[in-house]
């Protein structure tokens, strides 16, 4: 193989060896967890919901800001804060209307999130999970597992709140969210 081949090659092998590690340790991750709701709305409006991340807050009080550095893609790069932790998120996966994961990197913490949706009848039946890797989260092991265990179904619940809402007429989330769901 020549060496233009080779740096041609690079990013592809890059970014390959980084989906693989981030699937690897999220399987040893210290905290994981997993939720799935039912989303009585079209595929379209949970997948709007979910792709545009720079109106996450709109929809989802926990979250305080959030800007995807450029379209959604894999590479992209998101910069949110959530509750008071500021995380640089890496988009891996895009299939639009299907899926979507990402990795990111919070103090003291590495996250791996996925997100699918599955048409079925009645709805969308919307699953979420999450792993924390890092020394945080060996350090605060059962604390980072009870945040996950209390932050993906109340994420999942907003989610499904602000689908099954009518959209305002620009066709975006209405934040009308009850504050049994606020975090």
């Amino acid at each position: 193989m020549t060496q233009s081949a080779r740096f041609a090659l690079r990013p592809f092998l890059l970014a390959v060896r980084t989906a693989i590690g981030a699937t690897l340790s999220a399987r040893a991750a210290p905290a994981q967890g997993s939720a799935r709701i039912l989303v009585q709305a079209p595929v379209d409006r949970v997948w709007q919901l979910l792709a545009d991340m720079d109106r996450w807050p709109s929809w989802n009080p926990a979250i305080d800001r959030a800007t995807l550095d450029r379209a959604l893609a894999p590479g992209s790069v998101l910069a949110w804060k959530s509750q008071g932790f500021r995380v640089t998120s890496t988009i891996r996966t895009v299939e639009s209307h299907r899926r979507l994961e990402w990795t990111g990197v919070a103090f003291g913490t590495r996250a791996f999130h996925s997100w699918e949706l599955q048409v079925v009848d009645g709805g969308v039946l919307v699953s979420t999970r999450e792993s924390f890797t890092g020394w945080l989260p060996w350090l605060l092991r059962g604390a980072m597992q009870r945040k996950l265990d209390d932050t993906l179904p109340r994420w999942l619940a907003t989610l499904k709140s602000a689908a099954e809402t009518p959209a305002t007429p620009d066709g975006h989330a209405r934040m009308d969210t009850p504050l049994s769901m606020r975090p």
